[in-house]
């Protein structure tokens, strides 16, 4: 019986030693499983972390490539539009090229016909003088002014060499001013000026200064007409000036009366032409003309300045 007893108690000890270390192997299988799962888990974990910065980076990379196109695509066009551009730029300059040759070649061939009627016009003034025939002469030079009355010609070549008041003396004697019936003349011709030489074209300056004093005669009923001539030696200019005692301008017609075919005044006889021409022939021999009121209160002050 104890023996029994003895044999049952060795077979329950090794049962359950053998149990023990079967719980024992098991459960250091489960941590290993465990520890392996985890594991796994993690690798998991990571591809899918790798997988979504995939997806990012694709989806990046869409973006940039959907904006590189749209960028190629603008370019492109840009491209396109700087060619049209071009094209039309080159076709203007081609056509400008064309217009401006075209304006030379009839710049060059009014030149020439000027020079030509120039001559002609300047022969018969020399016949017409040689005559005396003053009314003929006055027509001849009222053909010259409608030459000269066309605005930005050319300047005009200043080869006379002259003494200051041979300029005014001639136009004097042109427009008959000293013989005036209806108003006294006086001229003053500075010391310094009278003894001054005068680099221009002497029959346009007598004709700008004959028209000053022509204006000065037909709106000077009465009164006196003076013509002073001096000399500015800083501008290095000669100044005619032309004073009369007439009917005046009014101060906001002064820059009118420079325009062609004005005529503030309808009393009096004229085409409205003459001021504009001095101006235009003044400006040609590198002059200026300008008005401003008398200094006695009547009249008007016209000025004529001309480089030495």
């Amino acid at each position: 019986m104890f023996y029994a007893f003895l044999f049952v108690l060795i077979i329950a000890i090794g049962l359950s030693t053998g149990l023990y270390f079967q719980m024992k192997a098991s459960r250091g299988q489960a941590e290993e499983q465990q520890k392996l799962l985890n594991d796994y888990q993690f690798k998991v974990d990571e591809q899918e972390k790798l997988l979504n910065d995939y997806r990012k980076l694709e989806k990046s990379y869409d973006n940039v490539g959907e904006g590189y196109e749209q960028a190629l695509q603008n370019y492109e066009k840009l491209e396109k539009e700087a060619n049209q551009v071009k094209s039309l730029n080159e076709s203007l300059q081609n056509r400008c090229n064309s217009l401006q040759t075209e304006l030379d070649t009839e710049k060059e061939n009014n030149r020439k016909k000027s020079e030509v009627i120039g001559q002609v016009v300047k022969q018969l003034l020399a016949s017409v003088k040689a005559t005396g025939d003053t009314q003929m002469t006055a027509l001849v030079y009222k053909l010259i002014d409608m030459d000269d009355l066309q605005a930005n010609l050319p300047p005009i070549d200043r080869t006379d060499n002259i003494l200051v008041a041979q300029v005014s003396d001639e136009a004097i004697k042109f427009s008959g001013v000293e013989n005036s019936k209806h108003a006294q003349f006086e001229y003053h011709v500075a010391p310094d000026a009278a003894a001054t030489m005068l680099s221009t074209n002497k029959q346009k300056a007598v004709r700008v200064l004959t028209h000053l004093l022509d204006n000065a005669l037909k709106f000077t009923s009465e009164g006196t007409i003076t013509l002073n001539v001096s000399i500015d030696m800083d501008k290095m200019q000669i100044i005619y000036a032309v004073i009369d005692t007439g009917v005046g301008i009014d101060a906001a017609e002064a820059e009118n009366i420079f325009k062609p075919y004005v005529r503030l005044n309808q009393f009096f006889e004229g085409q409205g032409v003459g001021l504009t021409v001095a101006r235009n022939l003044a400006h040609r021999l590198g002059g200026e003309i300008t008005y401003q009121p008398a200094a006695s209160g009547t009249g008007s002050c016209f000025v004529l300045t001309l480089p030495m």
